[in-house]
């Protein structure tokens, strides 16, 4: 799992990398305004979330730390891309941890569910695709399409289903 998290976070850095300073921070029609930058820094925090959550056992989506350096900054994104792949190479099992949330709008409202750290690693990346799916958006709107692949923003389990259907 480790694996497919630091091969999308990679490709997410070769993104980074090829827009400009306004590309990354142009607040897209499509996307009621939202920058790919935005975007950005939700993935990466969720990732923080999870490596910061090894010790605790809790892991805890709803209190990250919203960097907004990360929505405007294409270095500090680099250097957070880095360093949550790094942490990704050190030894840590599949330990049992809890998801703590409040999934209601109630204030006062939250919920210790079971789970594993590679089970929160997949939703990561799951998390992520879905709002490189949305980064896809901005880029369309920028013209910038040919900076991805084809594949980016899709699901592995699409692609898998795209290339049996072309055999």
């Amino acid at each position: 799992m480790k694996t497919y998290c630091k091969q999308n976070l990679e490709e997410l850095k070769k993104l980074v990398i090829k827009l400009s300073d306004q590309e990354y921070t142009y607040g897209s029609k499509l996307l009621s305004n939202a920058t790919i930058g935005q975007h950005v820094r939700h993935i990466l925090e969720f990732y923080q979330s999870v490596l910061d959550g090894l010790d605790s056992k809790i892991i805890n989506y709803d209190n990250r730390k919203r960097n907004l350096l990360i929505e405007t900054n294409k270095d500090v994104v680099i250097e957070v891309i880095e360093s949550i792949c790094s942490k990704l190479t050190m030894e840590f099992s599949d330990a049992l941890c809890y998801l703590e949330g409040n999934f209601s709008e109630n204030e006062k409202n939250e919920t210790l569910i079971k789970t594993t750290v590679f089970r929160e690693l997949a939703y990561c990346l799951e998390h992520s695709i879905h709002h490189q799916a949305l980064i896809k958006v901005g880029l369309l709107e920028l013209n910038k399409a040919s900076f991805i692949d084809e594949n980016f923003g899709l699901a592995p389990a699409t692609i898998r289903y795209k290339r049996k259907c072309v055999q």
